[in-house]
Parts: structure tokens; sequence; C-alpha cells
């Protein structure tokens, strides 16, 4: 047919041309870099919108590089066509002019210190290696040379000690001098990136804060945010050598000083007004790829699907998701939407929240899945090591990690509020989901003894209490449709002693919703008929219609029928987190 190849996963932008793959146009971030950014520009926005893209496209746009024969390469080929070379202006006089270090943290997923060290320095010698020519170069003396190997190396009997730490052996100086060798060599490597073409360096590095959210989880935050620390400030604060630097990551951490006294750095959150298109599919672009890919007649499923973000004032779609579900649909037309981004980021602090949620902030949690909003304080500065430290750092953490929109803001004094809401049903599936895990912990952690004797005693009191007191724990969910409850009830039955429970099974001249039969015919069984209301006062109206189906469908002639000793019936009724229940006679 014609049509591009959809790069899911692809992060390397010279792909996009080598395979013909789709690319969605965002070389104008490199103009706006030049012109908007600051010395060191950080970028904070959600996982999967784009950013390790961003800065391949970036390096792919002002390195030098060259080939084996040490010929200057031309990396205009992968830039026809695009914005930026249309654009003109004096950028385009910086393309392939400048050396880059470019580095990515999220190896640093380790269980330790050491193992987490460990990834970063090998990330870090690779870089050496990518600029051996330096080994070469006759503008480097043979003391710069000898520094550059030994970085480049690392100590090769380190790994050996490092098992040492694991086995609790007692602290090796040698690890401790490692540590400090590597926290100061993206300065040095940029001092001699910078003898050698004469040109100052260009810094990218992806996803830094990877290595801090993982140490706050494992435990060894302190130690990882002392080197992270330090090799931050030798390479964007202390470096003569720095051109510019393009830092990206979820968060901007500050608390812990990493960028201390960085006067040039510029903070672009998704709170700025500058930057806005550069990062996730604007309105006109999603629109344009439905398009080509034949999926016109989507467009408005998939606004309520992968929409919702605002970055700065641009309203724009999860980019990741778009492209999944073009890859998905453009072969199969029909299939459902699902969420996909969902699956990607880490949702613990979701299932921390809800399970950790107090009384305020479950009826929060209420409004939003309702479709609802809240007003809270913002904290540009959040970090990993806030989010338990208050209620409102729980719902920064959300916002700006892509689980909550801003939809308007208002300044009362030195404070700004937002009003926030959950921004698509992809992002709702997310609460969705965890809310049906953590009620379940809620259901295994309540014992059902009270509610299974309340049964066997026609208590409808006992029952009408137990069953609202349980759902006043729980948070609600996007289905409170009669199917919700029915599930709901049914899964408040397991375990009754001597009793099965099923649901919709033949009995007279119809499917009951939930019948308790008994493991012995002797023993009567329980019928429960349950119906659905959205007002209170209309809750015994929903008794009655249970009541009329229970005997115009003949369901306890068709119980009897099996051999079952006697049916004892209920009509129930729910209406938002109250349950009323009465006994058939």
């Amino acid at each position: 047919m014609g049509m591009k190849k959809i790069g899911i996963g692809y992060e390397n932008f010279k792909d996009f041309t080598k395979e013909k793959m789709y690319y969605v146009d965002k070389t104008l971030l490199i103009r706006d870099v030049v012109e908007k950014g600051g010395k060191t520009t950080l970028f904070t926005r959600p996982r999967r919108f784009g950013k390790t893209l961003a800065l391949s496209m970036l390096r792919t746009f002002f390195e030098v590089e060259y080939d084996e024969s040490g010929n200057v390469i031309d990396n205009r080929r992968y830039f026809e066509g695009t914005k930026i070379l249309d654009e003109g202006g004096d950028v385009l006089d910086m393309m392939g002019q400048y050396p880059v270090i470019n580095m990515s943290l999220k190896s640093a997923r380790q269980n330790d210190f050491y193992s987490a060290f460990s990834m970063l320095r090998n990330a870090i010698i690779r870089e050496f290696r990518r600029h051996d020519y330096l080994l070469r170069s006759d503008a480097l003396d043979e003391r710069d040379k000898l520094q550059f190997s030994e970085l480049e190396c690392g100590d090769i009997d380190w790994e050996e000690r490092r098992k040492g730490f694991r086995d609790g052996r007692e602290e090796d100086e040698a690890f401790m001098k490692e540590v400090s060798k590597y926290a100061d060599s993206l300065q040095t490597l940029s001092g001699l990136l910078k003898k050698h073409h004469d040109r100052n360096v260009i810094i990218l590095i992806d996803e830094y804060d990877v290595p801090l959210e993982n140490a706050w989880v494992c435990g060894f935050y302190d130690e990882m945010v002392g080197f992270v620390r330090s090799l931050f400030e030798s390479a964007l604060k202390t470096n003569d050598a720095l051109e510019r630097a393009v830092v990206t990551g979820c968060l901007r951490i500050s608390r812990e000083s990493i960028f201390t006294g960085l006067n040039n750095l510029e903070v672009n959150s998704i709170r700025s007004l500058s930057f806005g298109e550069c990062f996730g599919f604007t309105q006109e672009e999603t629109e344009k790829i439905l398009t080509e890919y034949g999926l016109k007649d989507r467009i408005e499923l998939v606004r309520k699907w992968y929409d919702g973000y605002l970055f700065g004032r641009t309203e724009v779609y999860n980019p990741w998701s778009v492209i999944s579900y073009v890859d998905d649909h453009v072969s199969d037309h029909e299939r459902f939407a699902k969420p996909y981004w969902a699956n990607t980021s880490s949702n613990s602090i979701i299932k921390e929240l809800i399970e950790n949620a107090d009384d305020d902030v479950r009826k929060e949690l209420d409004e939003l899945i309702g479709g609802g909003t809240i007003e809270k304080q913002i904290h540009e500065d959040i970090t990993y090591g806030d989010v338990h430290d208050s209620e409102d750092n729980l719902w920064n953490f959300l916002f700006f990690t892509g689980y909550m929109k801003k939809v308007s803001e208002r300044q009362d004094g030195n404070k700004i509020y937002l009003t926030m809401r959950i921004p698509n049903m992809e992002v709702g599936y997310v609460y969705e989901n965890q809310i049906s895990n953590w009620f379940k912990n809620v259901v295994k952690s309540t014992g059902m003894e009270e509610l299974h004797r309340a049964i066997f005693d026609k208590d409808t009191e006992k029952m009408s209490d137990f069953v609202s007191d349980l759902l006043a724990k729980s948070i609600s969910t996007f289905d409170s449709g009669e199917s919700f409850y029915h599930g709901y009830f049914l899964s408040l039955l397991n375990g009754v002693p001597r009793y099965t429970a099923k649901s919709n099974r033949e009995e007279g001249d119809g499917r009951p919703d939930v019948v308790l039969y008994p493991l012995r015919p002797r023993e009567p069984a329980y019928l429960f008929e349950i119906k659905v209301r959205k007002k209170y006062n209309e809750m015994d109206d929903g008794i009655r219609e249970a009541f009329d189906q229970i005997r115009d469908r003949k369901y306890e002639e068709g119980i009897l029928d099996d051999g079952y000793a006697g049916v004892i019936s209920f009509g129930i009724c729910f209406c938002k987190k109250s349950c009323i229940v009465e006994l058939y006679s």
C-alpha cells in the first residue's frame, strides 16, 4: 500500500531515514534549543514522550562525525524534507560542527549502589571508547592520552572488589577511589574533545533521574545522589569546555542540589510555555498520521483514549500510545482501543497511593474517577524522596509524571494552585486497574465471617450495614452498573463454609444473579437478586423489582426441582456506596 513502517521502539533518529519509517517532524526543537534554551536546558516530561529520540536528533544534527577512514560524515541527508532545513537561518551553520557527549543513565536501575555505579561507569566508558580517535590526536600530549586511557579502561580488578562489598567484607578504598575518579570524567572528556576539535562540547544526558528514583526505592539514595551531583557539577557547572547541554528526565531534582549553583540552567517542565509542541503529538500531527494510515474515522476515539495532556498551552497526545494504536489497527481496523502507556510506565506509585489512601484521598479519587476535578498546590521541585511527606506531594508527583492534567490554575500570594483531572481513558484505566487490586487487598484483609453469619441468620440489617461499610472503604470505579455490583457481591461470598457461589445459572424460567448452593442437599440454597438505582429514594423500588423477578421467573421452583431442601431468597439494591438487603417472602 506504500505506507511507511511505524517505528515502534525506535529511538535512534537516523533509523527513521535508513528504514524509511514514519516520522512526526520535531526538528524545530533544534532551533528552539539554540534560541530559547539556556547553557544547560533540563526537559522534564512523562515517560515515553519522545525525549530519547529528541536527544538522538540533537546529536545527529550537531555532532561532527567521522567514518573509519577519518573523513567527516555529512548528516544532512537525515534532515532532508524536515522543518529545520526549510526554516534555514543561522542555526544551520551549526550542523556537524561540535563534538558531542551523549549518555543515558537508565541502565542504573539496579538493586545496590555498587551494581548501579558499575552500569553508570560502563556507560561513561562506552562514551570514551566512542571517541577513542583522541588517542591518535596530535593535539593531545602523552599525559592527556594516559588520562583518557585510564578512564576508558577502568579498573580491571574492580568487579571482584565489588563482589566483596555484597558479601559484607570491609569497605574497599579502591572502590571509593574508582567512584571519585569517574565523578568528574565527563568534564575530563569535554576538555580533551575541545583540545582536539578546538570547539566547545555539547553534552546530552538522557533519563538523568532514573538512578535517583531507583536508589530511593532500593535504599541507597544518599550514595547515588552524591555521585550524580559530582558528575553534573563538574560537567555542567565548572566546565569551561561546555558549549551547551540538554538533560532530560521525569522530575526536577532540586532539594538534593544535583544542580547546585548552576546559574545557566533553564528548566522546562510541562508547565512551561516554551517547547510545548516538541514532545508529544499535537492534534494536527495526530490527525495526519491517522489519516495517512486509513484511520481517519478513529480520530475521536483516539482523542478520548490518548489526548488530554497540556504542556504549557499546547494540548498534546501521548505519542507512544498513538503510534502503537496505529501499528495495531492498520491491519485490523476493528480492534478495540487499549492502554499502551500503562504497560510501559512504572505504576508502583499509583499502587502505593491507593493502598495507603486515607478517607480524604479516597474522596478525591472518587471525584476524579467520576470525571471530576481536584485543586492542589503545585510544587515544581517535587522529588522521589518527597512523595510520602504529604498528601499534596502525591498529587504533584502524579501531575508531573503524566497521571493528571491541568484544567486551570490560580495564584494566591506566592502559591500556585492547579485544578487537575485524569487526562484520558488510557490513564483512567491505570487508576481503575490499580483500584481493583487495592479493593482486592481490602476484601482479603476484611473478614467475611460476619456477612456469612448474617446471611445464615437472615439478618438483613446486618447484611446491609456490612456491605455498605465495605463499599465506603473502597474507591469508585468507572463501572457502577449492575454488572459491577454483581461481581462485587459475588466476590464477598467466596469461602462460605459448606457452600459454593454460582452466578447466572439457569433456574426456573431465567437466570438468578447469585445463588449459594449447599454442598449437602439437605441444607437450603440462598438466592440473591441484585438491582441498581441512581437515586437513593428509588432503592425501595429496586427491591420490589427484584422480588417481582424472583416470583415471575420462578427461580425458587427451579432450585427446589434440583432437589435442594429449601430456598431463602433476598432482594438487594445498590446505589453508589449504599446497599439495602431485604428478605423475600
